[in-house]
């Protein structure tokens, strides 16, 4: 029974009319009435919650309001996250350019027949550099070099390639060439006995971006010039420049040595290298 009487009862609540009227309370004149019913109610307020969640809506979507709700981006911060991205893409390719390029290097340092396989040396000892004996650049070498400086240019008998026609490079080492370029057995470059404690100087202007010891060619430094070109100096006995540093054509940037396992005595081992690929510098250098 109790329940049949409260259904009853929410039955006359829904079906009962109810009428809210507006009057002057002066002289009790009607101003408005409405007559409803709680079901009309209901289905009112639902509607008018609706009508507010879409109205919302449209003013976030479509207006800069959405900027003042609190944990929402303006505009310029959505543009910096954009711009962000367009960065960290680009560094993102720049590294692994970089990546590349240290190891074609790499592999170029450790003489491999393909620019593809890198030895590892995790585990080289580099030499104390105190250890080494400082040598005397005298006053009679600087002259030398100076004379050096104004006469550069190649052999008459050298072929001039199209790549490198509008280049003079520097002999980085006057001597004897005693090891040809022989690229089928794995000597990209040339070697170069001279006397004692020779310097030796860069070809062309350029950036060092390699100076460190390893422990098959000994102190070894790399040199970034123009065109994509990159020459390369082994065996030294101390090297006069480190990474980073801008060398001029003629510049000394170390000292000849018999560094590493694959020394067969004191000597330069010079390789030039043009876009990655090994060319013979006595086709550009007269040694």
């Amino acid at each position: 029974m109790t329940a049949e009487r409260k259904r009853d009862k929410l039955k006359k609540l829904f079906q009962n009319p109810y009428r809210i009227v507006i009057f002057n309370d002066l002289n009790l004149h009607i101003i408005k009435q409405i007559r409803f019913n709680a079901r009309t109610l209901v289905l009112g307020l639902v509607g008018a919650v609706v009508a507010i969640i879409i109205g919302v809506t449209i003013l976030i979507a479509f207006t800069p309001l959405r900027e003042y709700i609190p944990g929402y981006p303006s505009g310029k911060l959505r543009q910096r996250l954009i711009n962000n991205a367009l960065v960290t893409d680009s560094l993102e390719q720049k590294i692994n350019l970089y990546d590349r390029y240290f190891h074609d290097m790499r592999a170029m340092l450790s003489g491999e027949n393909s620019l593809d396989t890198v030895t590892r040396r995790d585990s080289i000892v580099r030499p104390n550099l105190n250890d080494l004996r400082k040598l005397n650049q005298d006053s009679l070498f600087k002259d030398e070099l100076d004379q050096e400086q104004f006469n550069l240019h190649l052999s008459p008998g050298s072929t001039r390639k199209s790549g490198l026609a509008s280049l003079l490079f520097f002999p980085p080492l006057k001597g004897m060439v005693t090891g040809k370029q022989d690229i089928s057995a794995g000597h990209y470059g040339v070697d170069i006995v001279a006397k004692q404690n020779s310097r030796i100087s860069s070809a062309l202007d350029g950036t060092v971006i390699f100076s460190e010891w390893t422990m098959e060619t000994g102190y070894v430094m790399i040199i970034q010039h123009d065109q994509n070109i990159v020459t390369c100096y082994k065996h030294n006995s101390e090297l006069l420049k480190k990474q980073g540093d801008k060398v001029k054509a003629g510049e000394v940037i170390a000292i000849m040595g018999n560094t590493g396992r694959k020394t067969t005595g004191p000597h330069l081992h010079f390789e030039l290298w043009v876009n990655g690929n090994p060319i013979n510098p006595e086709d550009y250098i007269s040694f």
